[in-house]
């Protein structure tokens, strides 16, 4: 088993602006996933860069308002939602509200570096 405490998970900047918690990933786990589970922070009015991963990712919403735009759609996201990310969409999530976004981000198989792509 694995127990990981947030307060003892380091937030770092993320590329687009956004502070992250990576609270599982294959390298930080002892049994064996093949997931990655992180929690992002956008304040409000940020955004995260235009991108694809070659993973599928889940979105689950904790606190705040967002827009998730994937290729041409957009959606308008609150808390308690979840939404499916395809691998290789583009995409990107903006704080839409007054208050910090919260975010889960659930990526399988687990987030890389060599799988994302900025596109702007």
């Amino acid at each position: 088993m694995s127990l990981r405490k947030n307060s003892e998970i380091k937030a770092i900047q993320g590329n687009e602006g956004s502070k992250i918690k990576q609270y599982f990933h294959p390298h930080n786990t002892l049994n064996g996933i093949n997931y990655s589970m992180a929690q992002f922070t956008l304040e409000p009015g940020k955004k995260s860069k235009l991108h694809k991963m070659s993973s599928s990712e889940i979105y689950y919403i904790l606190e705040g308002n967002g827009k998730l735009k994937i290729e041409e759609e957009e959606y308008h996201l609150e808390k308690d939602d979840s939404v499916y990310v395809p691998s290789n969409s583009k995409q990107f999530i903006e704080n839409t509200g007054s208050v910090d976004l919260r975010f889960l981000c659930i990526v399988e198989p687990a987030w890389k570096a060599d799988d994302e792509i900025l596109l702007e």
